[in-house]
């Protein structure tokens, strides 16, 4: 909440003082980080890697439930006439299955949480660093993102840092 409250106040600053500002020749840009989140080339990959690494597991717990999904249906087709003894060794068997299908689901929601953050964490870092290199060589002395009120497009540099990427 401080840290929000500073960068709006930095910003009123700036744009408060932009009369002063521009006379002194101060150049101010804005950046869209979801759009770049969304847009960049990086991004596109980052998310072919976690596509990649977590499909074929993804894959294993859909066959996984295809397969439990035919046990059920089987049981409640074919209980009736099991043996009592037949039909609980079958209810045990899906019931465990069911358990470790679930345990396997959850691993693998866990799993990709941790991935899709680690994988969003470098992604921001690079692309801080990108829009910065893009910042110093363009010339702008200040260049904002979130938490800005108002920013008309003239400000908006997020297609030339697109570009660069």
């Amino acid at each position: 909440m401080l840290k929000k409250g500073i960068a709006v106040f930095m910003v009123l600053c700036a744009f408060g003082f932009g009369a002063q500002a521009t006379a002194q020749g101060v150049k101010i840009g804005v950046v869209s980080m979801p759009r770049l989140l969304d847009q960049s080339p990086q991004a596109k990959d980052a998310m072919q890697v976690l596509q990649s690494e977590f499909e074929p597991r993804q894959r294993a717990i859909q066959e996984l439930t295809v397969k439990l999904k035919g046990l059920e249906d089987r049981l409640k087709k074919d209980g009736p006439v099991m043996s009592d003894e037949e039909r609980r060794k079958s209810e045990r068997d899906l019931r465990d299955q069911q358990r470790d299908l679930t345990r396997r689901q959850n691993e693998f929601v866990e799993d990709l949480n941790v991935a899709r953050s680690e994988q969003l964490g470098k992604l921001n870092r690079d692309l801080l660093i990108q829009v910065q290199e893009y910042a110093k060589s363009a010339g702008y002395d200040l260049i904002v993102g979130d938490g800005v009120l108002y920013a008309s497009g003239a400000v908006d540099i997020t297609a030339g840092v697109l570009e660069r990427l």
